[in-house]
């Protein structure tokens, strides 16, 4: 079992409690290593390193294009050390090694993204008057904090720190004491680039001790948190103490709305990936289908059958494990409410045992109540809830009918319809005959309502990591 350190100002420390926490692969229920145990003096010190990078080191003045260089050396060692962040996502979190291999893909992607944009970070002229020269410039907001979810770890992490240096911030990443280990690799290798101590420095350990500590440093210039509701609105009332700008990546009950006249082949097989990637542990899963009645049973058999093909278990399977014993619990409580209400399990339905990890059979509940909590509330588990519709305005309103508004796919091959419902549906991003575009670095994602506010990923993001300086010249004209 590995004993890792934190790294703050460029030095790999213990944390000031001496305390550690265990690394599980839910996989296995196995420690697979120790990280320290961050408490509030660490944040402390990584938030001061932080802000002395930011305000005296080379690297607020670095030349964009020079920055711009060090963020592609990071994306070309993410890639040289694909086989070791593979095995650390796929030990930390137990997720199948192709899902951990895309991960990492991704998180490279993010960096080579990024790079190619930091140099072109654009203000604006404004016309006043002849005598006045107005334009704009955009500058980086100074230190910002990281809290990281543990259903996509190194993505996560990659994503938000991106496109924060692409901008010149520096940044306290805490990642996940579930899943901890790839965020250390990549401040690791943020290093090897060329980066300047102090610029990223990652604190271990809890929620509500280290989390709660950045979230609530009046030091901390922006915070980026992806996580739950409940943890999201406590994160913002504590930025909100010192008038800290938030973005929140909350959660979803996203639908896939599929239309008699779609291709039900393709239709199926993306309902299926969205809602058994990573074991439905994903904020944008489609965890909720929205059929038109007269083919609802047609579909649903289609949906059973790729469900019933479907391996469970860690690295060559199809589905990997539940993050913990307390989340899989969780699901099972949904389950029981399902059963109360006579719901109709078309399969799936309970923890799958034929190994020793947290694991979840691939779920389709059917016949449930409209009233149900099934069609409100998160599970986050690869469980499929169904509806189905009449009318393209009473699929609209069910779509609607949440208080989340995070993604949606539609599926039809009548183009009109697609863009009634598109320009009407209450979501972040809507997919129209796929879902996830593989990814996506480089499309706008966030969500309406309670999944939260402002964009991450693609150029949008920028604005999030910079400030807007105005500034106006008045000068003579003979």
């Amino acid at each position: 079992m590995d004993n890792y350190k934190m790294l703050i100002n460029g030095n790999y420390v213990d944390s000031f409690s001496k305390e550690t926490i265990f690394s599980v692969n839910p996989g296995t229920k196995k420690s697979v290593a120790t990280v320290p145990r961050g408490v509030k003096e660490d944040i402390n010190a990584a938030v001061q390193a932080a802000r002395t990078a930011f305000e005296t080191s080379g690297w607020r003045e670095i030349p964009p294009a020079d920055r711009s260089r060090l963020l592609y050396k990071i994306s070309s060692l993410i890639l040289e050390n694909k086989e070791e962040l593979v095995r650390l996502e796929t030990s930390d979190t137990g997720k199948p090694l192709t899902q951990a291999q895309g991960d990492v893909d991704v998180a490279a992607r993010y960096f080579e993204y990024y790079a190619g944009v930091a140099d072109k970070i654009l203000g604006e002229t404004v016309p006043i008057r002849n005598d006045i020269l107005n334009y704009t410039v955009r500058e980086p907001l100074g230190v910002t904090g990281h809290i990281v979810p543990w259903n996509y770890p190194l993505q996560m992490t990659a994503r938000s720190l991106s496109a924060s240096l692409a901008a010149g911030n520096t940044a306290v990443i805490k990642p996940a004491e579930d899943t901890p280990l790839s965020a250390l690799k990549l401040a690791e290798l943020c290093e090897q680039s060329g980066i300047p101590k102090g610029v990223v420095n990652v604190v271990t350990g809890y929620g509500n001790e280290a989390g709660s500590s950045l979230a609530g440093h009046s030091d901390v210039n922006h915070i980026t948190f992806t996580g739950s509701v409940v943890t999201g609105t406590a994160v913002m009332q504590l930025a909100a103490t010192n008038i800290t700008p938030v973005t929140l990546e909350l959660g979803g009950k996203s639908p896939n709305i599929v239309f008699a006249d779609a291709n039900l082949e393709d239709a199926a097989q993306w309902v299926v990936r969205s809602i058994t990637q990573n074991a439905g542990q994903t904020c944008s899963a489609g965890s909720r289908l929205i059929v038109e009645e007269s083919i609802q049973d047609q579909f649903l058999e289609i949906l059973k059958q790729k469900m019933e093909r479907l391996t469970i278990g860690s690295e060559n399977a199809d589905i990997g494990p539940i993050i913990s014993e307390k989340q899989l619990e969780r699901i099972e409580y949904y389950m029981e409410i399902a059963n109360e209400e006579n719901a109709n399990m078309l399969c799936g339905g309970k923890r799958y045992l034929n190994n020793n990890g947290f694991f979840f059979e691939p779920t389709i509940i059917n016949n449930l109540p409209k009233e149900s909590r099934l069609f409100y509330e998160e599970i986050f588990g690869p469980v499929l809830v169904v509806l189905p519709f009449k009318t393209s305005s009473e699929a609209l309103s069910i779509a609607n009918g949440t208080e989340y508004g995070l993604v949606t796919g539609i599926w039809t091959s009548d183009i009109n319809k697609a863009h009634w419902l598109a320009s009407r549906v209450n979501s972040g991003q809507v997919f129209i005959n796929n879902y996830g575009a593989a990814g996506g670095v480089e499309m706008t994602f966030g969500g309406y309502k309670k999944s939260g506010f402002g964009r991450e990923k693609g150029l949008e993001a920028l604005k999030y990591y910079t400030q807007v300086k105005n500034v106006a010249l008045k000068f003579t004209i003979d």
